[in-house]
């Protein structure tokens, strides 16, 4: 499984907010991203309407998830594909490192896929002496730099094209430039000797469909169908999620998809995969294994709280228009999913108290909400997510968290319900409040576990006189 570092999320925050670089890309990238995806959907001749649609067709998947599933696996194998179902990351890449040493796989070509990122895979295969190589231009990048994504789709969006000349150079070998076709132009020459030496194809999957037993994926580059068609074995990993009962519904999906992830009305290459090529077809694979994963998805679905969740087509529109995602970017999450979908579904994945700072950390504004395609309630199972660690969990194996937070809201809902606690309280912290430092009539800096609400702002000070006194002052003198 993927590494995480979630517990660094605050101080992996602070370090973001400091680099002017990431600053820079993050607020262009956000500037241009948000309100052209907005204006995309305001294009869709169905209106608005249409992301409730799209929320139905996925929450109908996702209901029916069982039967879906097997229907899938049965037209896969029917077309002459393998199907295995892994319970867990480990499973998932054990059998993929089956298929690599029944083939004698030496090179692998990877389209882009996070769950692939998820369970660890690059990282496996490696250890067994296989070499891998990311083709989407993006993941190349960072996997030259030795980084992991900082976005979904976008994954290099947190360098500058002279980060990526330099990078290039020093990598590729070439000539210094930070001219964009230029670096493409050098990156497709590298990886086209790849593609054509490859033993094995590894991509993920955006949807499959159990009606027609296919998986489909989109991009804007085309490398994905080079990873698929071109090396003897064809290796698919899909989030068990993943399904919709009929092909039509691809198309209000795949719709969305593309204007919630590049505001787009489709992506440049949509693929259809359903098996291998056969003994009629020059082109495709030999083989075709379709591994369909768990790893904590069935948990997810067993709670009607963050069921939903399971709705998401990771399109990356919630980050593109997050604030938070916009100042601390994707490394600081820790996880391979970032921003709000990232904030909901890690903690899920791996632990709410391992992950618990990433859900806290949220501005829980909903502009996640308005520009999810198919409205997911991410704010809602924020909400829910802090009720869950705050109050501890049996079912997700929660402790409650900070108790003595916990306490002091307790004990400020007592004092709110009692007024004559309130008011004494009021009078003393009135009183307290002089022996702390000020500077222009403002509180500077609060003492002990409470201090974090003046480290980047000032507090102003409670009103020696209680504002019902000088509302009763005012209604005898009117």
């Amino acid at each position: 499984m993927a590494t995480y570092t979630t517990d660094r999320y605050v101080a992996n925050a602070r370090t973001a907010i400091d680099d002017p670089i990431l600053q820079q890309a993050l607020s262009g990238f956000q500037h241009r991203m948000g309100p052209a995806t907005a204006e995309t959907y305001r294009q869709l001749p169905e209106g608005p309407g249409l992301r409730d649609r799209a929320h139905a067709i996925r929450q109908e998947a996702i209901d029916n998830l069982d039967i879906l599933l097997e229907t899938l696996a049965d037209n896969v194998r029917r077309q002459g594909g393998q199907v295995f179902f892994a319970a867990s990351a480990e499973e998932a890449v054990a059998y993929c490192l089956a298929v690599a040493r029944r083939h004698e796989v030496k090179r692998v070509v990877k389209g882009k896929s996070m769950v692939t990122e998820e369970v660890g895979l690059n990282e496996a295969l490696a250890a067994e002496g296989i070499e891998v190589n990311e083709t989407d231009l993006g993941e190349y990048i960072i996997q030259l730099a030795g980084e992991r994504p900082s976005h979904i789709i976008a994954p290099a969006i947190h360098k500058t094209r002279e980060q990526v000349g330099r990078l290039f150079a020093d990598k590729l070998g070439i000539a210094y430039t930070d001219d964009p076709p230029s670096l493409t132009q050098a990156a497709r020459k590298a990886l086209r000797e790849k593609f054509l030496t490859a033993d094995m194809g590894v991509t993920g999957c955006n949807l499959a469909c159990a009606e027609t037993g296919h998986i489909t994926t989109v991009s804007n580059e085309g490398n994905i169908r080079m990873s698929s068609t071109l090396p003897r074995v064809h290796v698919a990993f899909m989030g068990m999620e993943r399904v919709v009962a009929r092909l039509e519904d691809h198309d209000i999906l795949f719709r969305l998809l593309s204007r919630g992830a590049a505001a787009q009305r489709l992506g440049g290459y949509v693929s259809y995969v359903g098996g291998p090529g056969g003994d009629t077809h020059p082109d495709g694979p030999r083989e075709f294994h379709l591994i369909i994963i768990d790893n904590g998805r069935s948990r997810i679905l067993a709670d009607p709280a963050f069921r939903e969740m399971l709705c998401c087509i990771r399109c990356s529109a919630c980050l593109n228009v997050c604030p938070v995602y916009g100042k601390i970017g994707g490394h600081a999450y820790g996880s391979p999913y970032s921003g709000p979908v990232g904030a909901v579904v890690t903690p899920l994945l791996i632990g709410l108290n391992k992950a618990k700072d990433l859900c806290m950390g949220e501005s829980l504004c909903g502009a996640c909400k308005d520009a999810c395609p198919v409205n997911i309630d991410l704010p809602r199972m924020l909400r829910e997510l802090r009720a869950r660690i705050s109050e501890g969990d049996a079912r997700w194996k929660t402790k409650p968290a900070a108790p003595v937070e916990r306490l002091a809201f307790s004990a400020w809902a007592w004092m709110t319900r009692h007024p004559a606690a309130y008011r004494l309280a009021m009078r003393l912290g009135a009183a307290a409040q002089s022996l702390l430092p000020r500077h222009n009539g403002l509180i500077r800096r609060l003492p002990g576990p409470v201090g974090g609400w003046t480290r980047t702002r000032d507090l102003r000070p409670i009103n020696k006189t209680p504002f019902r006194q000088r509302f009763a002052t005012r209604r005898r003198r009117a």
